[in-house]
């Protein structure tokens, strides 16, 4: 914001009083004019203030909301305990940026305090640049780890796995666990939405033939961590609209598989089906409550349409 204000004086300074002792000596400098434009100058100049201000209470206004969602999250499922640490895994995708945001956001009211952190495992892939994540962390006071890893490495060169998401998620898992016990952490926020845990449970009943899915709040007994994913009330949509709002610095994914995968298929399938079908995501997120699927079981007087 400071930044944009700044530019609009260097834009609509007025650079004939500035040079006016390096005019030519027969050239006179009319002063009414001068006026006349400082005047025209200052109301334009007002008017982009405004605008301005005005875009970014609009910006603030669609995290306040993005953010109660979040917040029925984390109270519907126990989410966040008073003096809880949390981690943010950031991939540096849309998700987990705007996750961070949310907590971000939510930590300035919740009435439960908690700190924040924010960690990347870094995966191998070349051109994936984590610096502007950096900055960003930065700028919203949380501190930042970036951890490097040879994941790539193992899976596609040594390994050479011909489906190698499985392991390349188990490996991802074990680094981020590992490198937050390090910092005395022992809870994960993890960016999976509302989109993901439809998907999910559709992945386990079409290529297994079991009803499952992640849980919203996740004990791990061998690593002693809390993964909590306060994101399951938010649809795939919307996120990308608040994260395209907020002009966050989004890292592109270069992975190989990122359009190939099992998940992707079936995010497909969904796509197609929701044309003829369009409160089916929200009818399979309903059932997923209602059976209720371990860790799901649907919080009183609670109706979801799809997000």
């Amino acid at each position: 914001m400071c930044l944009q204000i700044k530019h609009c004086f260097d834009f609509f300074s007025v650079p004939e009083y500035n040079n006016t002792k390096r005019r030519n000596s027969q050239h006179k400098f009319n002063f009414p004019e001068l006026i006349s434009l400082k005047l025209a100058n200052s109301l334009l100049f007002s008017l982009i203030l405004i605008f301005i201000f005005k875009a970014g209470a609009a910006m603030n206004n669609s995290l306040n909301e993005f953010t109660g969602t979040v917040r029925k999250a984390v109270e519907d499922y126990g989410m966040i305990n008073p003096g809880d640490r949390i981690a943010v895994g950031i991939s540096g995708g849309k998700d987990s940026l705007i996750l961070l945001m949310a907590l971000k956001h939510l930590q300035t009211y919740y009435p439960s305090p908690f700190e924040l952190e924010a960690i990347t495992v870094e995966l191998g892939f070349e051109g994936m640049d984590y610096a502007p994540v950096a900055e960003l962390c930065n700028e919203i006071s949380v501190p930042y780890t970036c951890l490097k890893t040879d994941i790539k490495e193992i899976v596609f060169d040594v390994r050479k796995e011909e489906n190698p998401c499985s392991l390349c998620s188990k490996m991802r898992r074990g680094a981020i666990n590992d490198a937050i016990k390090e910092l005395g952490i022992s809870k994960l926020a993890l960016g999976h939405h509302f989109d993901d845990a439809v998907e999910t449970f559709m992945m386990s009943l079409l290529f297994e033939g079991r009803l499952s899915c992640f849980r919203p709040v996740t004990f791990l007994d061998r690593s002693g961590v809390t993964q909590i994913r306060p994101l399951i009330y938010a649809g795939e949509k919307k996120i990308a609209a608040l994260a395209e709002e907020l002009r966050l610095p989004i890292v592109e994914n270069p992975c190989p598989m990122d359009r190939s995968s099992k998940r992707y298929e079936i995010k497909k399938l969904l796509t197609e089906m929701s044309s003829s079908y369009p409160d089916m995501k929200s009818k399979i997120f309903g059932a997923m409550q209602r059976l209720p699927l371990p860790g799901w079981e649907k919080p009183l007087n609670q109706s979801l349409s799809e997000p």
